[in-house]
């Protein structure tokens, strides 16, 4: 069964907004019944900002007024244009021309809500480079003017599962080092380790590809 992006994120606005049943926020987001409880009652998914599911088109209005008026009815997900990224195990994140105008919009929401973040790990998140982050946090971009910050879950650029688990690492670093979090931020315990490594990696393209030798977004 197909799941809307960011599910947490997306049963916590469901939650907070509307009048379905818990059992149908659980069966919308692929999530067990006592977890979006758990959210209602602030014991879980705290800190998370909510998603707005017909804001980013994957439920419509009338959708969700049909399952409103019938607690036995289930959310039907809308798909739309964003397609969903698949998660690459390994080598250096493809984007395709036609999302690389995004990009840009993707890193401004990182670093504006991610500070934590290293520049390798969004480089490696996004299939950037650090000379364009830098170019977007000091407002030297080219298009600085133009960049408004959008989640990059939702532009189709990382999965939510990949920007989680560098999110973790980076408050896991930031702990070590003595940086003091806001609440709101506490990480899980538990801390991935498939994203780490060292801050000055950048990615590689694969030569044996012809696709990934494009231009760097540097230049569009």
């Amino acid at each position: 069964m197909a799941l809307p992006l960011m599910p947490k994120a997306t049963a916590v606005w469901l939650v907070e907004n509307t009048a379905l049943t818990f059992e149908q926020i659980a069966a919308f987001c692929g999530m067990h019944e006592l977890e979006v409880q758990a959210i209602a009652d602030g014991e879980v998914a705290v800190g998370i900002t909510g998603l707005d599911p017909l804001v980013n088109g994957q439920l419509t209005q009338a959708e969700l007024d049909r399952c409103q008026k019938d607690p036995d009815a289930r959310l039907r997900l809308h798909r739309g244009e964003n397609p969903i990224p698949q998660s690459r195990q390994k080598g250096a994140r493809y984007t395709p021309v036609s999302k690389r105008h995004d990009r840009p919009d993707g890193i401004a929401w990182l670093l504006k809500n991610h500070p934590e973040l290293s520049d390798a790990q969004i480089c490696k998140l996004l299939g950037t480079t650090k000379p364009t982050i830098q170019g977007i946090r000091d407002r030297s971009h080219w298009n600085a003017p133009n960049i408004k910050p959008r989640n990059p879950v939702i532009l189709g650029l990382c999965t939510e599962a990949d920007m989680e688990k560098a999110i973790v690492i980076a408050r896991g670093r930031a702990r070590r080092a003595g940086v003091e979090l806001e609440p709101a931020d506490e990480a899980p315990t538990t801390e991935p380790t498939d994203l780490e490594g060292p801050d000055d990696m950048e990615p590689v393209a694969d030569e044996a590809d012809p696709l990934m030798r494009m231009p760097s977004d540097d230049h569009l």
